[in-house]
Order: structure tokens, then C-alpha cells, then sequence
């Protein structure tokens, strides 16, 4: 386990793509950083001190809440839920989406008012389609988005 005072990453599992469990494995060895799924199902994770899952209880939110409940200032969390990634910079931590959009406190709102607004129209009986896949550019972008926080990372830790 690695000291209190360093910056962690939590993954929002339960929606994280494969590939992008597996940039963050990688990543999480290679740099010797704490990384924690927080799932409501099991989630399988490589042998390794730097990685870690933990199991919720199902429920609406509640592995959302338990990671508002551990991310510490700095901390970088995974996910593509905005409400969520609305909650984390809020408490201080950054959230970065699966696609690669590092999400900030100029733009969530804005992503929150739309999100509001296609689930009226969902809720409507309009249909607005679901995202494409994850494509290789989205990829590319989580990593190098991944790689700059690391890099802030390791200059703030020496």
C-alpha cells in the first residue's frame, strides 16, 4: 500500500471499459501509483501492491459515494459520469473520462445542464441514440491525458 499522502486514482469499474482498465494497470505499475476500482461486482485486477478492487453494495450510487467518500485533494478519478465528476472537483480531485476529457470546473456544468437535457428528451420518448464505441483516438487520449496528470504527479511527489 502506498503512503496516505500521495495521489491516488479511483476508477468508477463498473462502466470502465477493458482497454482502459488495462492503460491503467500498465500505468499504475510503471509509475508506482495507487490505483482502486470501486465496483458493486467483482472485478478482476492483476497481482500487484498498486492495484486494488473494492466491492460495494448495489444500489443507485453507491460506489459513486464511496469514492466522494476516499478521493483526497489532487486524486484523479476515472469515470464518464458526470454527475459524479461534478462531485469530485468539488472535493479537490480531478476526474478524466474514459474517452480522454479531462473535465474541469469551467466546463461541468454546461455537461451537466446537456446531460439534464437529453434525459428530459429521453424521458419524452425521444430517441438520442447512446455513444459510438471507443475508438482508437479516444484511447490515445485517455493515455496522454493519463501520462500528463502522472507527470504532475511524480513532480509534486519529489
Amino acid at each position: 500500500m502506498v503512503e496516505d499522502n500521495t495521489l491516488e486514482i479511483w476508477v468508477d469499474a463498473d462502466a470502465c471499459p477493458v482497454v482502459i482498465k488495462e492503460i491503467l494497470f500498465r500505468a499504475a505499475v510503471r509509475t508506482q501509483t495507487q490505483v482502486t476500482l470501486i465496483a458493486n461486482q467483482f472485478i478482476k485486477t492483476p497481482s500487484s501492491k498498486y492495484i486494488r478492487s473494492v466491492r460495494v453494495d448495489s444500489g443507485f450510487d453507491v460506489a459513486d459515494n464511496e469514492i466522494v467518500k476516499r478521493v483526497k485533494t489532487g486524486d484523479l478519478v476515472i469515470t464518464s459520469d458526470i454527475p459524479l465528476a461534478d462531485e469530485v472537483l468539488s472535493e479537490g480531485g480531478a476526474a478524466l473520462s474514459p474517452r480522454g476529457e479531462l473535465f474541469s470546473k469551467d466546463t461541468i456544468k454546461a455537461k451537466l445542464n446537456m446531460r439534464d437535457f437529453m434525459d428530459t428528451l429521453r424521458s419524452s420518448g425521444v430517441h438520442t441514440g447512446g455513444p459510438s464505441g471507443l475508438s482508437q483516438a479516444d484511447r490515445k487520449a485517455f493515455a496522454d491525458q493519463l501520462d500528463r496528470w502522472l507527470a504532475i504527479k511524480q513532480r509534486q511527489e519529489n
